[in-house]
Parts: C-alpha cells; structure tokens; sequence
C-alpha cells in the first residue's frame, strides 16, 4: 500500500510540474502582455515601459522568467500580481479561496445526498414511474450546459419571483442559485451510473443466493448490492472533480461571485502571469489529491483489492 501511494505521489507531482509548465508557456505565447493592459491609454515614454518591463522582468529572455518563476513556486512563493500591483498572489488566492471551496462542497454534498439514494430506487424499482422520471431528468441535468442553466435561473429565481439575488454574495443566500446549478449535473451523473450499477449487481449469483437463504431484500439490497454497486460511484466521483472545478469558473463568472473561478478568469482577460500560473497550480494539486485519495477509498472499499 506505502509503495502505491508513493508511486501515484511521484505521479501526481509530475503532472502538477507539467500544467505549471504547460500553463506558463502559453501565458507567453498569448498575444499580448500584463504591461500593456497595466498602463491603458496613460501617456508614458518608451523608457518608462521599458522601466516597468524590467522591474518585473519580463524583458528577459523565456528560459530566465521560466527558471526565476520556478525556483520561487519551488520555495512556496507565487510572487504579486501585475495588475494589482503589491498584492501577493497568496494573498489574493486566499481570500478567494473559501468562496470556492464553500460552492463545492455544499454542490457536492448536495448531489451525493440526492443522486445516491435516488439512483438505488431507481436501479431496484427499474421501470417504474419513478425509474423513467429519474432517468428523464438525469438526461437534462446532463445536456444543460451550467452557462444557461445560470442564466435562466437568475431570470427565474431572482428577476421574475425575486426569491433570491441574482449576484454577489450579500448573505448565504447567493449561494443557493449557484451551488444548485453545479450540483444539478453532477447529480444527474451520479444518479445514472448509480441506477445501472444497482440494476447490475442485482443479477448477480450472490444476490440469489442472499434471496434464496431468505433474507430480507431491504437486507440484500443495502448490505450487499449498495456496497458492491458504489465502487464504480466512488471511481466517477474523484475525477469528477475537475469537471466541478471547471463548471466552478463559469458559475462564479455569471454570479459575480469573488471566488478562485472568477479570479482565474479576470486574471486571464489581464494576462496576469503570476496569478494565472499560481491557480493552475492549485487547481491540478486539487484534482491529483482527489484522484489519489479515491483510489485508496476505492481499495478501502473493495476488500477483494491489494495493492501490492
């Protein structure tokens, strides 16, 4: 088990070193640069450009930026944001950072707790009334992009009823639009590979024989098919994150909301470098630890697996 887990680290670190990489080459190769956008239409001399190109050091050549950013991330220092000159890049990912985190925990509890249950009955029930409307309506959670799901939620809920606000975060009620529409696909998901699963594993010959020994099918069902029919869930859900994550950026952009999503995206349009590499940073540790650790809840699980 210790030599597996060092292993998938050891992988995990490769992959987090190539998204950085990736990330700042093609933060170089974007037209453009943070300088421009930093002083606008403001009257200033070549010499003062060249001045503020230096201090930063982007006029040095892109194998220097690449071992001077690199040495800092290795020390733990993302370096300061262009655009906001001063602030520290931790600074800025830590004060967004529990909007982000609030948003998809809250969606992915919410989905758990709603597509588990409901993909039980409707694998146990198959065909029923309540078997079509579930898989109906994981069907459409699943084609409705979050983009326009937002947006026909804000016209809804905020606009035309007024039950909630459209945008910011005033009280915990702008959070009730936006975890709802991250967790509707990541419930639909859930909902049908949970459904198949149970429908699955309830043909097999040691639900029979559980049956066959009289036992209460509230019995098989929880104590024998639940557990079995979970680990292809417990697989989907850790790589299901980054899908989170990415739906997280569109959400917090429409909403208005000051988490990481919406940082990453304001940084991108001002091709803030710092910010832009030290989130992509983030964001695939997030998704490599989420990957590791559902593969040891999945062994965990599954007493049959032994990794070796």
């Amino acid at each position: 088990m210790w030599r597996y887990l060092l292993s998938r680290l050891l992988q995990g670190i490769v992959v987090i070193y190539l998204v950085a990489t990736a990330t700042f080459v093609i933060l170089r190769l974007t037209p453009g640069n943070p300088i421009d956008i930093l002083v606008g239409e403001a009257e200033v001399t070549p010499q003062q450009v060249a001045a503020i190109k230096h201090f930063w050091g982007l006029d040095r050549p892109w194998y220097e930026q690449y071992l001077t950013w690199f040495s800092h991330m290795a020390r733990g220092d993302f370096g300061v944001s262009v655009i906001r000159t001063g602030v520290p890049v931790a600074t800025m990912i830590a004060q967004a950072a529990p909007v982000t985190a609030t948003l998809n925990v809250a969606a992915f509890l919410s989905s758990v707790t709603i597509a588990v249950p409901l993909g039980i009955v409707a694998g146990v029930r198959q065909y029923s009334v309540l078997d079509y409307l579930g898989t109906l309506g994981a069907t459409l959670g699943v084609a409705l992009p979050s983009f326009w799901l937002s947006l026909v939620a804000i016209i809804l809920f905020a606009v035309t009823l007024r039950w909630l606000p459209p945008f910011g975060l005033q009280s915990w009620t702008g959070y009730i639009l936006p975890v709802a529409v991250l967790a509707t696909e990541q419930t639909a998901v859930i909902t049908r590979l949970m459904r198949g699963s149970v429908a699955a594993v309830l043909h097999q010959d040691y639900i029979r024989t559980g049956r066959a020994k009289g036992l209460a099918e509230t019995r098989v069902v929880l104590r024998h098919a639940v557990r079995n029919a979970l680990l292809p869930v417990i697989t989907v859900l850790g790589y299901r994150m980054a899908f989170l994550l990415s739906g997280t950026i569109i959400v917090e952009t429409i909403f208005a909301l000051p988490g990481i999503g919406r940082l990453l995206t304001d940084s991108v349009y001002h091709l803030d470098y710092q910010v832009v590499q030290a989130i992509a940073l983030l964001l695939a540790a997030i998704v490599v630890a989420a990957n590791i650790a559902t593969d040891l809840v999945y062994a965990l699980v599954d007493p049959r697996i032994r990794i070796g």
